[in-house]
């Protein structure tokens, strides 16, 4: 093992600039010199060093000697039926000294002073057998110990396949023999109980030598470096890290835990402590590890190949947790690349690219919440979300400084749950997360995985659910990525039509292949039970459900039965639903999709008209009810009567999906303005329009989903660089009033939807529905009942005309004895005109709208009414 660097260390949390991580060129080209000068240069050794090793070799040299004149002395004995004695002990002698030459041989190891005078140039003394050796063992050489000429050209251009069969330690004729690769090393000692014997340097940094033993005993490696000395294990001795069945299970693509078999995981292997390092490179002619430990030179680090699944893998003793780690590929055409981890569950604070080796140490105390977490599907269940993008909700706050305020905030406002945008890590953080590289690596930038479980942790501790924007769809062509991986589409498609994302520039994944959907199955089960995440929020699925998706004719390549379905595509979906849902209770998965795919959120094996079965996911976003929604409200009020169905439509299709309704970032950003800026009028009416908006939009039939900054109406449309203006919240800003009184009504409409089953309960049931006028478009009016499971209903009345309409006749069951309202957005707390209905409304016998009985109401500027029974 090379000697660590002294002035490199790889402390994960030190700036990307302090830090050695690949060294460039020049410095590659000095380690050669060096090298090369090793070679000429008599060996080096500290005086210390030089004292042990001629202390051992005269210790060894005496009790070897001794013990091969007693043996042959008693062989001897026994074969002239003769007590031994002095002449014995003569003949023993020679035997001795003829069995030590032959252990020597021409290539026999140096032990002690005489290999320091063979690095001088002189002559070499014979070398004495380590152990005892029994007259009947035969010690003539049948073997070289050197590594031969083809085995010596793939481990110098990395290109073997199996190190281990070669370097090591193996028995062999004539006993064991010793090999070892260190480039860059003066000298390599085999280290076994008491004794040292110095291998031979047969150049380019390889060491062999052979011993007369039995078998091959305990040792350890001494190797010398110019100015230093190591004493380490030998990385080439031990047995594969990785069983038959995790083999079998990766070759079939249905490895479900499959983090926990590929990547770098600290263990202790054979007795001994280390990193185990696996990776799948199916098309490379050779793989080696590079890091901090090695200062980026792979060289004497090659990992072996595991048979025909592609898996390549080493076990190197003695380093572990905060060791920066790439693996070195030798592609099929021989040139080289340096590739991070696919499986890093740690990676270095971007732009530095390394993979780090981590364990968790992290204890959870959410057991409570995981308990209870299944009892209610999520379609029955109160679900209102609010959308986080953690690098910007609080710029400059870490994933533990994060934990003290955002469950807190949440909570206060009364959201179920959050959604975190990709915390997956990326290079660029102008992606907002969605172009991923480490797909197991939460990102650096605010911490570690532990310092994301205590976040997770948190949000569980304050009773708020976590749903996390998941990526499978496409990755990034970085180069030291996925891309080609091993030098050939190995995760994309090898069909570059197919590879190619049109939008993004980006790469699709291969969905047809059962390793690459292995990768991501496993992928999202990591996130769900290594992080405790409630749900995973799928992105892009409709470009992955199509081959045409952002195509033009004769880009793309009909399916088998001449569709433009992509097939591989839905199976993918389909396995990591059903895996999922049958693995982690209480998950929900939420895919945003926004074409009319038959059964996205039916179940897999429920065929459905299209003659394909359901997708399986739980719920999907509304991306039709939120464009309608918004359409008609950027209209004035006095077109709207003629886009009145714009807000209608959505109830046509309500009940064909489990739905959320999603305000998202999307909406925010690129030139389309906040949410408060989209509505027409001066500033008072934008925001009375936001208020009636956000009071129809939690009571229409689906789940909610608000983004970040939006639920206290901020004028700026969002900005990763700097996140929400919440300087909009200071006392001391003069509006700050009018900002708070519309995050106040937030807080309200979550408090009552919680507490009100009719509001959730029928999200997906017909019955949970019915319109009382859903064509009152001269007055800009949709009124409309929901149901919980007992038949107890809420009223709610959305009016976007601004003016007061007095002594509104609206139809209600007669069951009802008396009405109160419960929310009004226009109430003067939220900053509206405070036009409200304080006392119980009473309904009249007469029917209207097909119902028995009626209510007058006042309706207010611009605002949504909520009512219930008094």
């Amino acid at each position: 093992m090379t000697p660590r660097p002294t002035s490199s260390g790889s402390h994960p949390e030190q700036p990307a600039e302090q830090r050695r991580t690949e060294p460039p060129a020049p410095a590659r080209k000095e380690a050669a010199v060096k090298k090369a000068r090793a070679k000429k240069a008599p060996a080096k050794k500290t005086a210390a060093a030089a004292k042990v090793t001629a202390a051992k070799a005269a210790t060894e040299k005496t009790t070897v000697r001794k013990a091969a004149k007693k043996a042959a002395g008693k062989t001897a004995g026994k074969a002239a039926g003769k007590p031994t004695g002095k002449s014995a002990g003569k003949s023993a002698e020679k035997a001795a000294d003829k069995a030590a030459g032959k252990a020597a041989g021409k290539k026999a190891p140096a032990v002690g002073k005489g290999a320091a005078r063979k690095k001088a140039g002189q002559a070499a003394a014979p070398s004495p057998a380590p152990s005892p050796v029994p007259p009947e063992m035969d010690l003539e050489i049948a073997v070289s110990p050197a590594v031969d000429s083809g085995d010596r050209e793939r481990l110098l251009d990395g290109t073997h396949h199996a190190p281990h069969s070669v370097l090591g330690a193996h028995p062999v004729p004539g006993g064991v023999v010793f090999r070892a690769f260190r480039p860059y090393a003066l000298a390599v000692t085999v280290v076994s109980g008491g004794l040292t014997v110095e291998l031979h340097d047969d150049g380019d940094g390889f060491f062999s030598g052979l011993l007369p033993l039995r078998e091959v005993p305990a040792y350890r490696l001494l190797v010398t470096y110019e100015g230093t000395v190591q004493e380490t294990e030998d990385a080439y001795r031990f047995l594969p890290t990785i069983g038959e069945l995790d083999l079998h299970l990766i070759g079939e693509g249905r490895h479900e835990e499959l983090w926990t078999v590929l990547g770098a995981h600290p263990m202790t292997h054979q007795g001994v402590t280390g990193t185990r390092f696996t990776v799948w490179a199916p098309d490379a002619r050779g793989v080696r590890v590079a890091g901090t430990f090695n200062f980026w030179d792979g060289t004497g680090f090659p990992m072996r190949s595991l048979g025909s699944t592609g898996v390549w893998e080493l076990f190197v003793p003695e380093i572990g947790e905060g060791e920066l780690y790439k693996f070195e590929i030798t592609r099929p055409d021989g040139s080289k690349t340096l590739r991070a981890d696919p499986l890093a569950r740690r990676t270095e604070v971007p732009p530095a690219t390394s993979s780090v080796i981590t364990s968790s140490a992290y204890e959870w105390d959410d057991a409570e919440w995981l308990e209870r977490r299944a009892d209610v599907p999520a379609h029955r269940a109160p679900f209102s979300v609010y959308e986080v993008h953690l690098p910007s909700w609080r710029p400059g706050l870490t994933y533990r400084q994060l934990a003290d305020q955002l469950p807190a905030y949440v909570k206060d406002l009364g959201f179920t749950h959050v959604e975190l945008m990709p915390v997956a890590e990326h290079p660029f953080g102008g992606s907002w997360g969605y172009q991923v590289t480490g797909f197991y690596a939460p990102t650096a930038r605010l911490g570690t995985p532990d310092d994301f479980r205590y976040l997770v942790d948190a949000l569980h501790r304050a009773g708020i659910g976590v749903l996390m924007d998941w990526v499978p769809a496409h990755f990034p062509r970085d180069e030291w990525a996925l891309a080609e991986f091993d030098g050939r589409p190995l995760y994309e498609h090898e069909d570059p039509l197919r590879a190619a994302h049109p939008d993004w520039g980006t790469l699709e994944f291969d969905f047809g292949r059962r390793e690459v959907r292995n990768f991501l199955v496993a992928n999202a089960l990591y996130w769900c039970e290594e992080f405790h995440i409630d749900g995973l929020r799928v992105d892009a699925v409709a470009s992955m459900l199509y081959l045409d998706y952002s195509r033009e004719p004769g880009q793309w390549t009909p399916n088998e039965h001449g569709g433009r379905e992509n097939l591989d595509a839905v199976a993918f979906l389909q396995e990591m639903n059903a895996t999922l849902y049958r693995r982690v209770p209480g998950v929900v998965t939420v895919a945003e999709e926004s074409t009319a795919w038959d059964g996205v959120t039916r179940a897999t094996h429920h065929e459905g008209p299209s003659g394909f079965g359901g997708l399986g996911f739980g719920l999907k976003w509304n991306m039709g009810w939120m464009h309608d929604s918004l359409t008609y409200m950027s209209h004035e009020p006095v077109h709207r009567r003629y886009h009145h169905g714009e807000m209608t439509f959505s109830m046509v299709y309500a009940y064909s999906e489990n739905y959320v309704l999603p305000i998202s970032h999307d909406e925010v950003v690129h030139g389309k303005g906040s949410l408060v800026s989209k509505m027409p009028g001066d500033w008072w009416q934008q925001r009375a329009h936001l208020r009636s908006y956000l009071g129809f939009m939690w009571a229409h039939p689906g789940k909610q989903l608000l983004f970040m900054g939006q639920e206290f109406a901020q004028g700026a449309e969002w900005s990763e660089a700097h996140g929400p203006d919440w300087w909009l919240l200071d006392p001391h800003y003069g509006a700050e009033a009018d900002h708070r009184g519309v995050r106040d009504l937030v807080r309200d409409l979550n408090t009552v939807y919680r507490h009100t089953p009719a509001l959730w309960w029928g999200d997906t049931e017909p019955s949970g529905f019915r319109w009382v006028t859903g064509d009152a478009a001269e007055d800009n009016v949709f009124a409309f009942l929901r149901y919980d499971s007992d038949g107890t209903p809420l009223l709610a009345v959305s009016h976007f005309a601004p003016v007061v309409r007095h002594d509104y006749r609206i139809g209600v069951p007669d069951d009802v004895p008396a009405w109160h309202e419960v929310v009004n957005t226009d109430a003067g707390r939220y900053g509206g005109s405070g036009v409200t209905n304080p006392d119980p409304v009473k309904p009249e016998p007469q029917g209207w709208h097909g119902f028995p009985a009626r209510i007058r109401l006042t309706l207010p500027p611009l605002a949504t009414v909520w009512l219930r029974p008094a």
